[in-house]
Formats: structure tokens, C-alpha cells, sequence
């Protein structure tokens, strides 16, 4: 494991702490209060992953992915149960290597969400990212909406030495799409990061927006591997769970990235999000800094979550 890795995963486990709180510490009571694996038990268990935001559907497979293996195991002991869950856990959020595609090919990447939860600088951060990769990269100013974003992303186009296209407030976003997809065809960019704006309260407009966006790239750069990624903010926990389901209506939503991971206690709607609408989470952020935001790795971030003896390990790195 690389020192950057093992510095996130141990800034992932210090931001996991409310989550761990809310979740693990509930369920370590259980497996040490109960005698034997029964039906209450496993009821006690199902009702601390709900509460903990997992959501009921992720929680019901959890679950039942449990009971089944302590029947072929034939296991007896409550505080044999406590790998099976954590095993369950990272089953329900497992990513493909193939999500990640858009980094191996010319692409053009959407990234939408709603104004607060970190949008603007997700794509500063990812420009950076991919820019450290190796990749020339490309940034469209294409949220035209917010006062000031075109001027915050262009800090952070600076910050990561890639080029930006547009900024000014109130200009067509299609039209900045179009010269955006015109210089990074014309310099060979190997990604266009497109910042779009969301106002998800006239889902008529963003849906418009969008699908003027769309065919612009159709048309100008026809032969690019496709990405949209929305933005969620996870203290919002069920909120942005439905801002997730709300999005899916207006785009084809390829993966999720979630913010504010650090001190939130609602860290759970990772597996929720991921479980309600087979949509994968591909990059969860847990700071200020291009560092603090990552790929997300289901086996990461359970360990962080539970602490499990590897997770501690790392964690001292």
C-alpha cells in the first residue's frame, strides 16, 4: 500500500469516527450482550444498520447474506458473527475495476449536484488527480448559475495546472460545453471535466441544460467515452440519497462521489446509495485538500468503519 493510500485510510478512519459511533459501537454492544444467534438478535442488528443510514434495502441483503452464512457454518457464538457482517458489508458495496474506464480513455465527464455539497471543487480536485496521472485535462466552467463558481474553479484549475474554458456568470452553458469540447479536441485532452449547475427545485430547466450539454458533446466530440458523476454531500444522510434518485430522473447518472465523509455520523448512506440504486460510489472525499479525495474501496472502507486489527495497522502508518 502506497504512503498517500495508507495516509487517507487513516485520515478515512478519523473521519469515520461519528459513523463508527453511530453504527459499530451499537453493534459490538450486540454481539457482546447476546448469548445466542437468534431471530431478536439479528432484529437488533437489522435496526442499528437502519439507523446508521444503510438504508433497509442494503441492510435487508446484509442481513440475509448473514443468516446464511452462520447456517453453513453452523456457527453458535454471537461474536463469531462480527467478520460475516463485515464481510456482508463490503460485498453490498464492491465497485468494478471497468467504473473507473473514463480515466484509461478519451472522455468527456459530467459532474452535477446541487449547490453546497462540494461540486465545484470535486472537479478541481479530480482535474488535479488526473493531471498527477499524467492526463492532459480540460475544464468546463459550464455552472453559469452560481454567482462566483467560475472564479473557485478557476483557483483550482490553477491549483492543478489544467486549462479552463468559460467563467462568466450567466453565459450559455451549451456554449461553453462547445468551446470546451473544441480546445480540449484541438490540444488532444485526454479528459473534459464539465462543471454544470444543479437546481434540482426546476428539474424542467436542468434537464433542458443537460440535454443541450449532451448534444453538444454528441455532436462535437462524438467518439468520447461518456461519464456523469453526481455530487452528494453525505452528512445530508436520506436527503442525499433522494437527491441521488432525483438526478437519475433528468441524467444518466454513471457514479456518485460523496463529500464531507469526515464528521458525519451518516456515513452508512455510502451503502445505501450504492444497494437503492445499483449506481456506484467512485470517489468519496473526507477533506479540503486534491488528497482528500480518493476512489472509494469497499474493503477500505469497511475496515475503516469497524477498525478492523489490518485497519488499525494502517491507520499507525
Amino acid at each position: 500500500m502506497s504512503k498517500e493510500k495508507k495516509g487517507f485510510f487513516s485520515r478515512l478512519a478519523a473521519g469515520l469516527s461519528k459513523t463508527r459511533d453511530n453504527i459499530v459501537s451499537g453493534i459490538d454492544s450486540i454481539f457482546s450482550g447476546f448469548l445466542s444467534i437468534n431471530d431478536e438478535f439479528y432484529e437488533e442488528i437489522e435496526e442499528t444498520l437502519i439507523m446508521g443510514d444503510l438504508g433497509m434495502k442494503a441492510t435487508e441483503e446484509i442481513i440475509e447474506n448473514l443468516r446464511q452464512k452462520v447456517k453453513e457454518q453452523k456457527l453458535k457464538e454471537p461474536a463469531a458473527c462480527r467478520q460475516l457482517l463485515i464481510d456482508s458489508m463490503k460485498e453490498q458495496m464492491h465497485v468494478e475495476e471497468t467504473a473507473y474506464r473514463f480515466e484509461e480513455t478519451t472522455s468527456v465527464v459530467l459532474v452535477i449536484g446541487v449547490n453546497g455539497v462540494g461540486k465545484t471543487t470535486t472537479v478541481g480536485k479530480l482535474a488535479g488527480k488526473l493531471k498527477g496521472e499524467g492526463k492532459k485535462v480540460v475544464i468546463a466552467a459550464a455552472d453559469t448559475f452560481r454567482a462566483a463558481a467560475g472564479d473557485q474553479l478557476l483557483e483550482w484549475a490553477n491549483r492543478a495546472g489544467v486549462e479552463m474554458i468559460g467563467g462568466q456568470d450567466g453565459a450559455d452553458p451549451a456554449s461553453i460545453v462547445f468551446d470546451a469540447a473544441s480546445s480540449a479536441k484541438s490540444k488532444g485532452a485526454d479528459v473534459l471535466l464539465c462543471d454544470t449547475a444543479g437546481r434540482l427545485h426546476n428539474k424542467k430547466n436542468l434537464m433542458e441544460e443537460l440535454r443541450k450539454m449532451n448534444r453538444v458533446i454528441d455532436r462535437e466530440f462524438p467518439d468520447a467515452y461518456r461519464e456523469t458523476l453526481v455530487v452528494l454531500d453525505a452528512t445530508t444522510g436520506q436527503n442525499a440519497l433522494s437527491q441521488a434518485k432525483q438526478f437519475g430522473e433528468v441524467a444518466e447518472i454513471t457514479g456518485i462521489v460523496l463529500t464531507k465523509m469526515d464528521g458525519t455520523a451518516k456515513g452508512g448512506i455510502a451503502v445505501a446509495i450504492q444497494s437503492e440504486l445499483n449506481i456506484p460510489v467512485k470517489y468519496i472525499g473526507v477533506g479540503e485538500t486534491i488528497d482528500d479525495l480518493q476512489k472509494f474501496d469497499a474493503d477500505a472502507f469497511v475496515d475503516a468503519l469497524f477498525q478492523t486489527p489490518e485497519g488499525r495497522e494502517e491507520t499507525e502508518c
